[in-house]
């Protein structure tokens, strides 16, 4: 994914998300990255360090200081060559070229938004989404991928309206959504909950993109649908809990949790206090 000079610490490559893709890298010493085309959208995150960094893209050479904070986010397609001072500790993001254009619209026969290069960025919002994501794959993506694929659409969205070289016309929807479709997804939901739900896959079963569906799901249900996922599973593994013959870990592996350490740390969060203290 990145041509830093050791391997990431933390990486979304088991977590099953569509279209993007996370990795951070611990103690990254100085570097000298040759001549390359990024294939795919590309943000860069540094979490510690202050370095010197020097890059040449379209024939121009430019420096700057780095600190925490500061995030290189590179359009496909741009070519660069990079050396900066270290050591550092970074995220990296990348998208699929596709992936901005798929969120917003009901097809993906369309040509793909274009993003402005920054070198030298501060933004508190990619920078708090990014560690989000980050905190997900940490803690073991308890409801599965489709939280970090949230706050990847999230952040895809934020980066459309921010930092997008073209206007994005799309149509706006108002309201709830039509309950046919939303029945139509709490019904699977509420069948499926155990397992690893897509955004993609809920967004296409009520007709509309993934950008929509998440607006118009909260709309009429007060909850992303992350919460809800997390919600129905929180409340089977209480009827689990009740039931003196599952253990807390066979509870939490039957509502989908991958394992114990993980379903007391949900459950304690939702619930106030450890599975064992609710069984009593």
């Amino acid at each position: 994914m990145c041509p830093f000079p050791t391997r990431s610490s933390i990486t979304s490559k088991g977590a099953g998300w569509n279209g993007i893709a996370l990795e951070s890298f611990s103690d990254i010493p100085g570097v000298a990255i040759p001549d390359h085309e990024h294939p795919t959208h590309f943000v860069n995150l540094l979490t510690r360090g202050e370095i010197k960094a020097q890059w040449t893209t379209e024939g121009r050479t430019h420096s700057a200081a780095n600190s925490p904070g500061t995030i290189y986010l590179l359009p496909a397609g741009t070519r660069d060559r990079l050396t900066w001072s270290g050591p550092t500790t970074r995220i990296v993001l990348v998208m699929e070229r596709g992936f901005l254009a798929r969120s917003i619209e009901n097809t993906a026969h369309l040509n793909e938004l274009e993003l402005r290069t920054h070198w030298n960025l501060r933004d508190r919002h990619i920078q708090s989404l990014m560690l989000a994501m980050h905190a997900d794959l940490e803690d073991g993506s308890p409801a599965g991928p489709l939280y970090g694929e949230s706050l990847g659409l999230t952040l895809g969205l934020y980066l459309i309206r921010r930092y997008s070289a073209r206007t994005n016309n799309s149509a706006q929807f108002r309201g709830g959504m039509p309950t046919a479709r939303l029945n139509r997804v709490l019904d699977f939901i509420n069948q499926n909950f155990a397992q690893d739900l897509r955004l993609w896959e809920l967004a296409e079963l009520a007709g509309m993109s993934p950008h929509y569906f998440c607006e118009l799901f909260k709309a009429s249900t007060g909850l992303t649908a992350y919460q809800y996922v997390l919600q129905c599973r929180i409340e089977r593994a209480k009827q689990y809990i009740r039931d003196p013959t599952f253990s807390v870990g066979e509870a939490g592996a039957a509502v989908g949790f991958a394992d114990q350490s993980h379903f007391t740390k949900v459950f304690r969060r939702m619930v106030g206090v450890t599975p064992m203290k609710y069984r009593g």
